[in-house]
């Protein structure tokens, strides 16, 4: 199973990016898949994630009502729309995929984008 997270960059703050998350190997719609991120000298942390069915999605306080996460299983791919990006919002941004239908333990990961929010 590959996960390839792109669409990543450098921004200025207050713009919106959104990452892809193309996914070959195995059908998203028997995952729940997820975003998480890590910055400099930081732990990974988890950002946003969606059920397996698509209808419930889970946020991070500190990108929720900024972040949107949605699905498109014809596509096989994830997304993560994120909009007033924030200095702080800096971090490899990885996908994953759970075989728990509501998410929780990863079992794939991808490789990571980088997001670069400049004040």
């Amino acid at each position: 199973v590959q996960l390839q997270a792109s669409g990543g960059g450098l921004v200025q703050a207050g713009v919106s990016l959104r990452l892809s998350c193309a996914v070959s190997g195995r059908t998203i719609s028997n995952y729940a898949m997820g975003w998480s991120r890590q910055a400099p000298g930081k732990e990974r942390e988890f950002v946003a994630s969606i059920s397996r069915s698509g209808g419930s999605t889970y946020y991070a306080d500190a990108v929720k009502g900024r972040f949107t996460i949605s699905r498109d299983n014809a596509k096989n791919t994830v997304y993560l729309q994120m909009n007033s990006l924030k200095p702080e919002d800096t971090a490899v941004y990885y996908c994953a995929a759970s075989g728990n239908p509501y998410y929780g333990t990863s079992d794939y990961w991808g490789q990571g984008t980088q997001v670069t929010v400049s004040s």
